[in-house]
């Protein structure tokens, strides 16, 4: 399992080019809270949604997967390393640790 903090977060953008951030929480944290990370595409997929959707996600593009505090985005990125994706990382600590640790402006919930 690979895994990225908040902190890696920029860096890993910045040094991957074509990457995705893949939001897995539902439509109504997304209403509430968002990520953007200059240098990476984002997706939002519920975490509900991945196995009927997966055929949106290309197993060669480098994925952060994130949701509230990483618990789903960790089950989605065993997931689809399970369905070939070889380059798929969990954003640990979720938007809550970008909140606290990066930009206090997005909201905490």
């Amino acid at each position: 399992m690979q895994i990225l903090t908040v902190q890696e977060l920029q860096d890993w953008a910045r040094q991957t080019p074509a990457a995705l951030l893949l939001d897995v929480r539902e439509p109504w944290e997304v209403a509430l809270a968002r990520i953007d990370v200059p240098g990476l595409a984002g997706v939002h997929m519920p975490m509900g949604d991945i196995p009927s959707d997966l055929q949106r996600l290309d197993p060669e593009q480098p994925i952060a997967v994130y949701c509230h505090h990483g618990v789903r985005s960790l089950q989605v990125v065993a997931f689809l390393a399970r369905h070939g994706f070889d380059v798929v990382y969990n954003l640990a600590g979720g938007i809550d640790a970008w909140s606290r640790e990066i930009d206090p402006s997005v909201p905490r919930y």
